[in-house]
């Protein structure tokens, strides 16, 4: 099973993410083989303001443990999560992603259904290409569309905001974001 968890950050726990860097990666060590995608969102200035992480576990129960045992959920760093079931319509990870174009930037864009329901945008969009990772928001259930993640390269957030159809959804973020991961 897939699951999107969306760690948000708590204002001004810049400091405390910093100090709980290590214990950071070495909990996430425990889940690589797992990983489909992973990294930070940031303020233009560079300030994290997310964890993004999505991966396939077992089953519910496995995909609460990850999100509400990591250390910077534990330790206070995020505000909130946001968990639900995912759907890799790329059928790929991040790490077999083309290299980056120069002057491209990465973008996480995450489109709130309306209402739980049909599903839209469930066909990868024509810009297939550009897209790191690219699924449904699901219920519980795994059926039930809740919206839609992509995190997606292009020159601008506008561009990135593209790739989903704005009429389909009550409303579309747009957070800039990078690989994540132990620097090499």
């Amino acid at each position: 099973m897939e699951f999107f968890c969306y760690h948000r950050d708590r204002p001004g726990s810049m400091q405390l993410r910093m100090e709980l860097v290590e214990k950071h990666w070495s909990y996430m060590d425990q889940f690589a083989a797992r990983m489909i995608a992973r990294g930070p969102t940031f303020t233009d200035d560079e300030t994290a303001t997310s964890s993004v992480h999505i991966l396939d576990l077992p089953d519910s129960a496995a995909a609460r443990a990850f999100a509400f045992e990591e250390p910077n959920y534990q330790a206070g760093v995020y505000r909130d999560v946001m968990l639900r079931r995912w759907r890799n319509l790329l059928g790929r990870t991040m790490w077999e992603f083309p290299s980056d174009q120069e002057g491209a930037h990465r973008y996480l864009v995450i489109g709130l259904g309306a209402e739980p329901g049909p599903g839209a945008d469930l066909e990868v969009p024509a810009q297939r290409d550009e897209l790191i990772a690219y699924g449904p928001r699901l219920a519980d259930d795994g059926i039930a569309w809740l919206g839609t993640a992509a995190i997606v390269r292009a020159a601008d957030p506008a561009g990135a905001r593209a790739v989903l159809n704005s009429d389909r959804y009550a409303d579309i973020e747009v957070h800039n974001w990078d690989f994540g991961g132990r620097p090499e």
